[in-house]
């Protein structure tokens, strides 16, 4: 029987990359991660680039429903290498090692790869649409108005598109 989000939150294997974090983190929404998900699961490229400097995601990435893991195979790395960055090569790898039911990643390139890798690719708006849908936040419009301010881009195409889909426009 295939996994749905529907599935009880304890029963899901959720990977996530470095942008969503930071991003949720950005914001004061890093608690949403665990309330959907329980555990979410980080490669080890991942935690060290959160690590790397004191910024968003920094002391979050440390919160006990954070579980780093060491990526075991490296058969695809270098091929993956050639268009993603070490986390998001991470995160997709890890992902298909775990038999992942999400992989939160938001950068087109890897999200196109981990799609087309079977892997069921979900973005940081799609997380808050869940959380609205969830009852977890009553808007999304003021917490990605907020990401906005604190350095996250997103096209006024996708902006648009997203407020249409969450029924605030």
């Amino acid at each position: 029987m295939t996994k749905s989000l529907q599935t009880l939150k304890d029963s899901m294997v959720v990977v996530s990359n470095t942008t969503p974090i930071i991003s949720l983190s950005s914001v004061g929404q890093i608690q949403l991660l665990n309330a959907l998900f329980h555990e979410i699961y980080i490669p080890d490229a991942v935690y060290l680039e959160l690590k790397a400097k004191k910024g968003f995601g920094y002391k979050e990435v440390d919160f006990d429903f954070f579980k780093r893991v060491s990526v075991e195979g490296n058969i695809y790395k270098s091929f993956l290498l050639n268009q993603l960055d070490l986390g998001e090569t991470e995160t997709i790898l890890l992902a298909k090692e775990l038999n992942s039911d999400l992989v939160l990643i938001d950068e087109n390139i890897a999200y196109r790869i981990a799609k087309n890798s079977e892997l069921k690719p979900f973005r940081t708006l799609s997380i808050l649409l869940l959380a609205k849908e969830k009852g977890l936040i009553t808007k999304c419009q003021p917490i990605v108005e907020e990401m906005i301010l604190k350095g996250r881009w997103y096209s006024e195409r996708v902006y648009k598109l997203f407020l249409e889909k969450a029924g605030e426009i």
